[in-house]
């Protein structure tokens, strides 16, 4: 296939899969406000600065640093594709597009299950800070799981109800994430700052890790939940107004801006209070309220809770609604059950929102021990660096073998594009497998065997699963009953 034949074919692959025509109604406002929705500061650090303390001990700060770096080279790659192939559906209709059916069919299957799971543990923290809002601490892993699965409850019928409630919740969120990730830190930095600087890179290898080696491989891969999500804009690129152009500005500013506020809120924390006190309470449920209220004063921690818990619930919603539509998309073309593709008289997609609610509460089960934090993040974010792993691979493989020309899009970087690709891959592979190492001092001493390889079990059963189905499906007798099924139809 020819260069020019894979960018043409983009619009007929649109057309032929979307229906009814979308309504290109978003600005780049609108694109940046979902992708900074899905990545959210808050939810990004507030949900894992416990449990980096708790493993490394301390001086994570640079792991943090570092993925937010490199995860701007895999933004990049995207960008480029987006600007290119402004698709609805993402990294999924790259793949589809670049790569193949089958390289579709994989893409297809590891992005709706690697969403899926962010979700449960978007669902699985913010259930924590629902259950500490209404002052229901304690009762172990299993009351986690239950707060995990009414935050999912609250999210579907936020998603069930009138657009203008959700629309609401998502205002709200944003307003709740500037005053609980950036108004907080403004404060703690300029009025309640006790440390120099080189606090942010002390005490490495203080925690459970064995050596300051292993606390520095294991930050990285709790830091690694902070910055996904921006692949949001992408699969929305039909919606957009110039999405060539556009998109990719959103993915840019959706993961700079939200960068910036993680940065500079984890280094107000670490500056603003001493370490044995942040290794106490990152011992606990909710290690940041009873250090903010210590600070600011006790009549600030309810409405600090309410503010949180605002966040979370606009982040969940967002990703309920971003995961609901791949899922959705996926049904409409026939890469899953064709219900799932059925809608609303007010045109919401109901039966798609279900199923990845039900799925995101399967696995909230991985979070029935105690301390069961880090593997769900794991388990949240193993699947989406495999997707990064995979679209930054078709990206180098389609630019080397000449099917992809970068060139040909809005965004043009020349050979730093493909340097930068290289670069991207090399991290995608490296986070993937760094995610998916089964670690024992991460976890519970009295955790299960399957909770340790949570990673691996799930996303190999997952491509064994889909594998299957390709070669089944591609078998010459599956394929003329599919011909004959068509031509029946058709006739």
């Amino acid at each position: 296939m020819s260069i020019k034949q894979s960018q043409d074919s983009s619009s007929p692959v649109t057309a032929t899969t979307a229906g009814d025509k979308l309504d290109r109604s978003l600005s780049v406002w609108n694109s940046f406000t979902l992708g900074f929705a899905v990545v959210s500061p808050v939810v990004g650090l507030y949900a894992i600065i416990g449990v980096q303390t708790v493993v490394t001990g301390g001086g994570w700060f640079a792991a943090l640093a570092i993925c937010l770096v490199m995860q701007l080279l895999v933004a990049t790659v995207y960008a480029e594709l987006s600007s290119q192939f402004p698709i609805a559906g993402g990294a999924y209709k790259w793949a589809r597009q670049l790569g193949g059916a089958t390289a579709g069919q994989y893409a297809g299957v590891i992005y709706v299950s690697s969403a899926i799971a962010m979700l449960t543990t978007t669902a699985y923290t913010g259930g924590i800070w629902l259950a500490t809002f209404f002052g229901s601490t304690g009762g172990g892993g299993g009351m986690m799981v239950l707060w995990g699965a009414v935050f999912l409850l609250l999210c579907t019928l936020l998603n069930l109800a009138h657009v203008n409630v959700f629309k609401l919740v998502i205002t709200l969120g944003v307003y709740a994430e500037v005053i609980g990730s950036l108004g907080v830190a403004l404060l703690l930095f300029f009025f309640f700052r006790q440390h120099s600087f080189s606090e942010l890179f002390q005490h490495l290898g203080t925690g459970t890790a064995p050596s300051e080696t292993a606390a520095f491989l294991a930050a990285l891969v709790i830091a690694g939940w902070a910055f996904i999500g921006f692949d949001a804009c992408s699969t929305t690129a039909e919606e957009t107004c110039q999405p060539r152009r556009m998109v990719p500005r959103a993915i840019f500013f959706s993961l700079c801006t939200v960068g910036a506020v993680v940065l500079f809120n984890s280094a107000a924390l670490t500056l603003a209070f001493d370490h044995d006190t942040l290794v106490k309470t990152s011992a606990t449920s909710d290690p940041i309220t009873p250090l903010i209220a210590s600070s600011i004063g006790v009549w600030f921690e309810k409405p600090f809770l309410a503010i949180v818990m605002i966040a979370f619930l606009a982040c969940g919603a967002s990703v309920v609604k971003y995961v609901s539509r791949i899922v959705y998309s996926m049904a409409r073309e026939g890469n899953m059950p064709v219900a799932l593709s059925r809608v609303t008289v007010a045109k919401v997609p109901r039966n798609a929102i279900v199923c990845t609610v039900l799925l995101a509460g399967l696995g909230l089960l991985f979070g029935l021990n105690d301390g069961a934090v880090a593997t769900v993040i794991a388990f949240g974010t193993g699947g989406l660096y495999a997707m990064f792993a995979m679209t930054t691979g078709v990206g180098l493989y389609t630019r080397l073998t000449g099917r992809w020309n970068p060139a040909l899009g809005e965004l043009r970087l020349g050979v730093w594009g493909l340097v930068i690709n290289v670069l991207a891959f090399l991290w995608s592979v490296f986070e993937f497998v760094n995610i998916a190492w089964p670690r024992a001092y991460a976890v519970s001493p009295n955790a299960p065997w399957w909770q340790l390889w949570a990673v691996p079990l799930v996303l190999g059963s997952i491509l064994g699963v889909t594998t299957l189905y390709v070669l089944i499906n591609g078998h010459p007798y599956f394929a003329d009953k599919k011909k004959s099924r068509a031509c029946s139809r058709k006739y």
